[in-house]
């Protein structure tokens, strides 16, 4: 078993760009989203890649979050990660995979760890043939989202207190590990581990990079 590991975050880091945007009309095509959700996941998705996460609303994307899938079906929600799939594979950058190439050949786990639903996140993971992906859990209640959370938030905080779980069950030196990410919001990831490296980073995270 080894003991290390590669955590990415999602967006600007091993995707180019957003994937709020892909989701959204994956969201509408499936019925799940209607024209005006679907241009405030675009705005949301072109503010990401122009200006990166400006970090003023964990608990904003929470009840957004969670107020889009309450009521909801698992089946309806694991047909849009399989629907959006395709979109976000292409979007993967070809760095990410030379990385991901790189930290498999040297033995390490890699894994993706983002806000984005696990209904997404999890099978992304598989078809890059990754160990696995940690992404926002809905609370689930005879079939359908109850719009609840089930486990931590992955913004912030949320994504360190996931990857020290992670670490603790399979045995993780985190001082060994590696975490790639391009926001200031994935800071507490970043400093849990032994190689935090920036990508693309925002403002904030590049001056913290720099000073350090």
């Amino acid at each position: 078993m080894t003991n290390s590991a590669a955590f990415f975050d999602l967006d600007r880091t091993l995707i180019a760009g957003a994937s709020a945007l892909p989701i959204g009309m994956e969201a509408w095509r499936q019925g799940l989203a209607d024209n005006k959700d679907v241009l405030g996941w675009a705005l949301s998705g072109i503010t990401f890649m122009i200006l990166g996460d400006q970090g003023e609303a964990s608990d904003e994307t929470k009840a957004e979050f969670l107020s889009r899938i309450e009521g909801a079906s698992v089946d309806a929600l694991d047909a849009l990660g399989t629907g959006v799939l395709p979109r976000l594979v292409s979007q993967v950058r070809p760095e990410s995979k030379k990385l991901l190439k790189m930290h498999k050949e040297a033995g390490r786990d890699t894994w993706i760890v983002s806000a984005s639903p696990t209904v997404v996140v999890e099978p992304l993971a598989v078809s890059l043939g990754m160990t696995g992906g940690l992404g926002t859990r809905g609370e689930v209640v005879d079939g359908h989202y109850t719009g609840k959370l089930d486990g931590p938030f992955m913004y912030g905080t949320g994504k360190a207190v996931a990857i020290e779980k992670i670490a603790s069950d399979r045995g993780y030196d985190l001082e060994r590990c590696y975490a790639y990410s391009d926001s200031i919001s994935d800071l507490p990831m970043m400093e849990l581990v032994g190689h935090p490296v920036a990508v693309n980073p925002d403002g904030a995270l590049d001056r913290i990079a720099h000073e350090r």
